[in-house]
């Protein structure tokens, strides 16, 4: 695949949102940030209506200054755009039974998360926009960013063009939030959630058996535990190496190091070849995510996950990861520095 095309503010015609009622469903960190950046932007205030259940994040958006309807099929009757903006996990339910019935037949709907998409989760009518605006940052950095008039890298792309202005309402959502200044990149649902589903089951697992690992063996040659949790993580040092990292370059970083650093982990890596972890990789890839096996099992535990206790698999999860060593130590050296961090 080529290069991507990137969108910037020129590409972009606010003109396209006039006298739209844009409505968000949710207000947690995304949603919060980008009603707020889209009002900064010259959307009036009466045009932008957040759909939200009633809880803290209502109560947060009234006191912001925006309108706030609880009752999602009246919100979903009015809107002629509307992001999505609530977990992955609970969107079929609530679009599906809520909000798809009421709506208008050539609404734009917008994703920022490809996942439910993807995996066609979601029931559109065939005369409706479906386009993905997806900034590649936490809620607080878009909204910092935009108020310091510098932007964020956003994923853009047009799933479904009822209206055939998809990717015009897409770039003028896209600018409104202010992911245009630095450039919004045309993706799509299957590369974004691709990308998304293979970091968080394929790559970060192996970090953490690496980090997991790694203090295992160093334990057992002697090393304290306050000693690996500061030399590992605690001293935020892999925070600052993958933030040179985003500044100078993943390799082009390691000049930062001291001359050893350098020459161990050049030498190092150059000298691992990687074809079994490349194998369980694409393994991974194909046979767990885009074969649609991950998905339908995370289907099955869904309601579950609104549990408490045991009942609740994501609990259970983090019961047996209290079982490393590694997060035994640190809860040790945490509860021994607690006046220091």
């Amino acid at each position: 695949m080529g290069q991507a095309k990137i969108y910037y503010d020129s590409d972009a015609d606010l003109g396209v949102l006039s006298n739209k009622k844009i409505v968000f469903l949710g207000f947690g960190n995304q949603g919060s940030a980008q009603a707020q950046n889209l009002r900064d932007s010259g959307i009036p205030n009466d045009q932008i209506l957040i759909a939200n259940r009633v809880d803290s994040y209502a109560e947060t958006a009234k006191a912001k200054g925006f309108h706030v309807e609880h009752d999602f099929a009246t919100a979903a009757e009015v809107a002629d755009v509307l992001f999505i903006l609530i977990p992955d996990q609970v969107q079929p339910r609530v679009f599906n039974e809520q909000f798809s019935p009421k709506l208008k037949s050539n609404a734009t709907i917008v994703v920022a998360s490809g996942y439910n998409v993807f995996f066609n989760l979601l029931k559109f009518q065939p005369g409706q926009d479906v386009v993905m605006v997806a900034p590649r940052m936490i809620g607080s950095s878009v909204r910092s960013l935009h108020e310091k008039g510098r932007g964020f890298p956003c994923f853009v792309s047009v799933e479904q063009n009822g209206t055939g202005k998809g990717l015009d309402a897409a770039l003028a959502l896209s600018r409104a939030i202010g992911a245009t200044k630095q450039g919004a990149i045309a993706s799509s649902v299957r590369e974004e959630t691709v990308m998304d589903l293979f970091a968080e089951q394929a790559l970060w697992p192996n970090i953490i058996m690496m980090f997991r690992e790694a203090f295992n063996v160093l334990k057992d040659a002697g090393c304290s535990d306050e000693a690996l949790c500061y030399e590992m993580w605690m001293s935020k040092e892999p925070a600052e190496i993958f933030e040179r990292a985003a500044d100078d370059g993943f390799v082009a970083q390691l000049k930062h190091h001291s001359t050893v650093s350098q020459y161990g982990q050049l030498s190092g890596s150059l000298k691992l070849e990687g074809g079994a972890m490349r194998e369980h990789f694409k393994d991974i890839l194909y046979n767990q995510i885009l074969s649609g096996k991950f998905c339908e099992a995370f289907s099955q535990i869904e309601d579950d996950l609104d549990k408490e206790g045991d009942t609740n698999p994501l609990n259970e999860l983090y019961k047996r990861s209290e079982e490393m060593e590694l997060v035994k130590a640190e809860k040790r050296v945490r509860a021994r520095l607690a006046g220091l961090l």
